[in-house]
């Protein structure tokens, strides 16, 4: 029994020398050379979890960013699609009055979120540039043209021929970057453009009239956006700079019209809803600078036509005409996007290499 205990004695003093093992309950068990029933037993401390790799973090990380920015997608081009329901609340209102307290509210709400997010030094350096300044100048002239254009559409239910103006904006900007970008059709997008072009043609033709509107809207809309393209200034500070380059105008017409007292008096409802008109131009805008820091560019692209269908839609909601030389000229246009689409994607994909995970197009700014 002696001998055996100082054995075990021994065997405890030189535990750190036993080999050892693991088991399943977590302990750690160090044998004995000389005697396999001797043993010291502890518990181990716990196991950590292995860290997630870099590439996985990543990559969930991306695709949480495409999330978020598919859902400012969404929310951009959607409101831009219901935006025709605003402008028929205040259809009783002139189209330029109207178009002065949008550009006076607008100014008014992005002021404020330049001073939130302590941008004026930015502001002053885009003021600053002569060259910036000419290009915005231009750009102001497009876009004011654009949305009086729009907003009179809507006055004069014309939101179909104002859709149509957007489907087919897409087709005239490749045709701009043609002519002053000297970049070079692809053979799909020629065809797409000589199918858009047979869908205005039938509709003048057939249809009696020929869509001055949706041609307006197509014009200046992408003249806009070949503008802001060339113009290295982000959606908030152009489009404060713009609208503060109409507010004169637009102060000039809202006090003429209250010096003047000329038209009907407006309602206490109605100021409401122009009061509103700097949130429905400015929440968009922002939404969609967000999503396009986070989305591809042919995810941008497919999304620019959420806007358009949803006033198609609106459109026969409202109760507006639509025939079968509609139906068929509407028809040839989405053939041409839809040509258009596949093969802008297939370019896309071309180009594209593994490690591009998000490209930011040029600000836009739909209606």
């Amino acid at each position: 029994m002696r001998e055996c205990h100082d054995i075990r004695a021994r065997q405890t003093r030189n535990a750190s020398k036993l080999p050892r093992i693991r088991t399943k309950e977590s302990a750690e068990i160090r044998f004995c050379r000389k005697s396999p029933c001797a043993f010291v037993a502890r518990p181990l401390p716990p196991t950590r979890a292995p860290l997630p790799s870099p590439a996985l973090n990543a990559r969930d990380e991306h695709a949480r960013q495409a999330r978020i920015g598919l859902a400012y997608g969404l929310l951009a081009y959607g409101w831009w699609g219901l935006v025709p329901a605003y402008f028929k609340l205040v259809a009783h209102v002139p189209p330029p009055l109207v178009l002065a307290h949008r550009v006076v509210w607008s100014v008014t709400l992005l002021a404020v979120i330049i001073a939130l997010q302590h941008r004026w030094d930015e502001l002053r350096a885009a003021v600053r540039s002569r060259r910036l300044m000419l290009t915005l100048v231009a750009s102001t002239v497009a876009v004011g043209l654009n949305w009086l254009t729009f907003i009179h559409a809507v006055s004069i239910k014309r939101v179909l021929e104002a859709s149509l103006g957007y489907f087919i904006t897409p087709l005239f900007t490749v045709a701009l970057a043609m002519v002053f970008l000297k970049e070079r059709l692809r053979p799909a997008q020629a065809a797409a453009l000589v199918i858009a072009a047979a869908g205005v043609i039938l509709l003048a033709a057939r249809g009696g009239q020929v869509p001055w509107l949706a041609l307006a809207l197509a014009v200046t809309f992408s003249t806009y956006g070949l503008l802001r393209k060339i113009a290295p200034v982000g959606p908030v500070i152009g489009l404060t700079v713009e609208t503060t380059l109409l507010l004169p105008l637009a102060l000039s017409l809202i006090g003429s019209r209250i010096a003047r007292d000329v038209g009907p008096a407006l309602s206490s409802t109605t100021y409401t809803w122009l009061l509103l008109a700097g949130v429905v131009t400015t929440v968009p805008l922002l939404a969609f600078a967000a999503a396009a820091r986070r989305l591809r560019l042919t995810t941008i692209g497919f999304l620019q036509y959420v806007g358009p269908m949803l006033q198609f839609l609106l459109a026969l909601w409202f109760g507006e005409p639509f025939t079968s030389i509609h139906a068929a000229s509407f028809g040839l246009i989405w053939l041409a996007l839809a040509l258009f689409t596949i093969d802008s994607v297939r370019a896309y994909r071309t180009r594209a290499t593994p490690t591009i995970d998000m490209v930011s197009p040029a600000p836009v700014l739909p209606e």
